[in-house]
């Protein structure tokens, strides 16, 4: 039998997001389905028209969501719920390439009649070739820590068996929607993103 070292490590890179993912979108409810329907379609062209007029192109804005449900009531009596209406929520997932009109976009959603906010999550676009960094300092890092653990044991690390980087997703994270307009545009900071490369790698041992 072969004898093998398995180690998993991390390394981190940092830098600044250059764009930001919004999911946002309306809720309209209404004594039919129809008729809510109609109300969140009105709503819904208002908000991306005025998303347009903004700057935001339209390869930008993409519908994540369109759900249509029954709203119940329930009787006092402890009969069965009863239909009392309907709910229609149509939601879209916006990309901002421009940070600086993040605060003003978020308070125009709000006047455009936007009423849910699902999601705000900063972006570098990329990604994948900044985290590069990342992965060498990771697969560094196991090294280092499978060289000690072997020396440890009185063995020597020998050639790589394999190496798996874990995928990682980060989404938009929630957020809450503000039920009135601000004078003034809402405070947002990105930050400095920290990029995140995980790997397991398997040596064989001398």
């Amino acid at each position: 039998m072969d004898r093998l070292i398995t180690v998993s490590a991390t390394g981190y890179a940092s830098a600044e997001p250059d764009r930001a993912r919004i999911s946002t979108g309306i809720t309209a409810d209404a004594a039919t389905a129809r008729e809510a329907l109609a109300a969140n379609t009105e709503a819904m062209k208002a908000v991306i028209a005025g998303l347009k007029e903004s700057g935001i192109e339209a390869k930008d804005i993409q519908t994540s969501m369109f759900n249509v449900e029954p709203r119940y009531t329930h009787p006092r009596d402890g009969t069965a719920p009863v239909v009392d209406g309907y709910r229609v929520s149509n939601q879209v997932e916006i990309v901002v390439r421009d940070l600086a009109s993040l605060g003003g976009l978020l308070d125009k959603l709000v006047t455009l009649g936007a009423n849910q906010m699902h999601g705000l999550g900063f972006e570098v676009s990329e990604a994948d070739t900044l985290k590069d960094s990342a992965r060498k300092e990771a697969i560094a890092n196991a090294r280092r820590r499978a060289e000690l653990l072997a020396g440890a044991a009185g063995a020597e690390v020998g050639e790589v068996v394999t190496i798996t980087e874990e995928v990682q997703f980060d989404g938009p994270r929630p957020m809450a929607m503000r039920a009135s307009v601000a004078k003034e545009a809402a405070p947002i900071e990105s930050g400095t993103a920290t990029l995140e490369a995980r790997v397991t790698v398997t040596w064989r041992l001398k």
